[in-house]
């Protein structure tokens, strides 16, 4: 099956004179993360907007088992399990892919 999650900034952090070293920290083990799972064929895609506001976000689309452990795999994500991003897990399907 194939999951979306949808990644936001915590407020905070719209800021740029308020990320701090282990935040920046904890973005690189995020990326180098998606980077292994996209590598072992887990993750389809990741990325983000380039804009700096608010409305900016990234996306992780990838592959799980079922909900249960797609919902595991977002949770498990450094930007999510500290704090920095929010995530929202939605199922998905790739129609098409170039």
């Amino acid at each position: 099956m194939e999951f979306i999650y949808v990644l936001k900034l915590v407020p905070d952090l719209h800021k740029e004179e308020n990320w701090t070293s282990a935040d920046e920290d904890i973005v690189q083990q995020h990326f180098q993360r998606l980077k292994e799972f996209t590598e072992a064929g887990v993750v389809i895609l990741a990325g983000r907007t380039l804009n700096e506001e608010e409305n900016a976000f990234g996306i992780v689309i990838f592959e799980a088992e079922d909900e249960e452990m797609a919902k595991a795999f977002m949770k498990e994500d450094p930007a999510v399990n500290e704090g920095i991003m929010i995530a929202e897990l939605f199922p998905y399907r790739v129609a098409l892919s170039r």
